[in-house]
């Protein structure tokens, strides 16, 4: 046995700035179910009336100072500038948004997966109960993209059935709506979908039978040549294999639609834009009025009771200042932005300049943590539609003149150009790359390639068309 003092260093983060931190990053639906979670579970809080008297509050809150300062004062000194790059200050969490438009109630979209969409049309079928368990559990084995993951042999070994049976159900399946589905692999799907379409005996069909693979590495003149077929032809076949499904269940049943409620509201009120918090339907938080019968109660209040009333208000403080400093954080930072972006606040995304967050959080004098926090999967509400905060931010490409072009701008003139070429000879990425610098972009041709597949364009050999 051997006594020593051994020292260690360790860095924690307070369970409330913890808080802070995650309410800062959440968007204003998720906001609104924490709130009211949290007040399900805090009695040391209550919802404000949208109409109740200020004055009220008010007074409230000058009767319940005394007591609020007997908390531990080490939480009011934690260094916020530190996690939030700011400084720490308390608001009255009041809505800031005073557009009397009427509250609407949301309703919730139950969306249909593709297991029960499946499953609904099996139960129309009339089979027998065998079959019924065969065909669920084949769609049980169908991935959310619409392909079979196990094999009919695997599917019959594991159901001790003969492969024969599994077989057949799952030919019926492919007929299923979205068709193709059950299919094991994209060339099935697609022969499927022409199948449905009436163009089994097509040059389509037979383009997919024979090339599907090499669909994207081939040009349509090389699979003219192969084939053996005219090249309009080839053609008019590529046209119809593109009005295709990639995956069977593809754009149906990926994701669930997702509603998008802007966190802020920018609003044009004379020449000045003003930023204001969408909390419209978020609720309003103050410390309960039941408090105030807990300090009229003097020594009659017992200690436990006490002890809990302490622990739920500091609670509660600690969620109203989290709120606030996330309001007056966001505001303050798409302030700075509108500033920095009014020509495109007054003449639309072409005029978006290029923008970092570095710059904004000089501006602001926050960690760029913090902005980051703020821009990511948070929406506003502008005059010129509806953007992702980190919409506004974006890299600049030098131009001739000195000046800079945002990266999307650059983006958007490539997808013009390619626009109104001529079909019969598309511009190459060499040729896009010489028309941007007779316009005094200066951009490398690998970034001309490199923005093109971004926006999802083909290459000019998979553009050429024939009249």
């Amino acid at each position: 046995m051997k006594l020593g003092l051994q020292l260690k260093l360790k860095q924690t983060l307070a369970p409330q700035l913890i808080q802070s931190l995650k309410m800062l990053q959440m968007p204003i639906l998720k906001l609104e179910q924490t709130l009211r979670h949290e007040l399900s579970v805090n009695p040391m809080l209550e919802e404000v009336e949208p109409l109740e008297n200020a004055d009220q509050d008010k007074e409230q809150e000058n009767i319940l100072k005394e007591e609020e300062d007997k908390i531990d004062p080490k939480l009011d000194k934690i260094d916020w500038e530190n996690y939030l790059g700011d400084d720490f200050e308390h608001y009255n969490v009041k809505s800031s948004y005073s557009n009397q438009e009427e509250p609407f109630e949301r309703v919730p979209v139950l969306e249909k997966s593709l297991y029960d969409h499946l499953r609904e049309q099996l139960s129309f079928l009339k089979l027998t109960e065998e079959d019924q368990l065969i065909g669920e559990y084949i769609i049980g084995n169908i991935s959310p993209k619409g392909y079979l993951v196990i094999t009919p042999a695997e599917m019959a070994d594991e159901l001790e059935l003969p492969v024969e049976k599994i077989e057949k159900m799952v030919e019926k399946i492919k007929h299923f709506d979205p068709i193709g589905v059950g299919s094991t692999d994209l060339r099935e799907s697609l022969l499927i979908q022409l199948e449905e379409k009436g163009h089994k005996d097509s040059l389509a069909y037979k383009i997919v039978d024979e090339y599907v693979n090499e669909l994207d590495k081939k040009s349509i003149l090389q699979i003219s040549r192969a084939l053996g077929a005219p090249f309009e032809k080839v053609q008019q076949a590529m046209d119809l294999i593109r009005t295709l499904s990639p995956s069977p269940a593809h754009g149906s049943f990926d994701v669930s639609a997702m509603p998008i409620i802007p966190d802020l509201i920018i609003e044009k009120i004379g020449q000045d834009y003003v930023v204001y918090h969408n909390d419209r339907n978020t609720p309003r938080l103050r410390i309960s009025a039941g408090y105030r019968q807990l300090l009229k109660a003097g020594n009659k209040t017992s200690k436990d009771t006490k002890k809990y009333v302490r622990e739920k208000l500091e609670q509660a403080r600690w969620l109203l200042n989290s709120i606030n400093q996330r309001r007056t954080t966001m505001i303050r930072v798409m302030e700075s932005i509108v500033e920095e972006q009014s020509e495109f606040f007054e003449k639309g995304p072409a005029f978006l300049k290029p923008l970092i967050m570095e710059d904004i959080a000089r501006k602001v004098e926050m960690n760029v943590a913090t902005i980051s926090r703020v821009s990511n999967g948070k929406y506003v509400q502008t005059p010129q539609g509806v953007y992702e905060i980190k919409y506004f931010f974006n890299s600049g490409i030098a131009n001739e003149d000195g000046g800079e072009l945002s990266k999307r701008h650059v983006k958007k003139r490539i997808e013009e150009i390619i626009a109104g070429e001529d079909t019969q000879k598309p511009f190459s990425d060499q040729e896009i790359f010489l028309k941007l610098k007779e316009e005094g972009i200066k951009l490398a041709r690998r970034t001309v390639t490199k923005y093109r597949e971004e926006l999802k364009i083909q290459p000019a050999r998979f553009r050429k068309r024939k009249i």
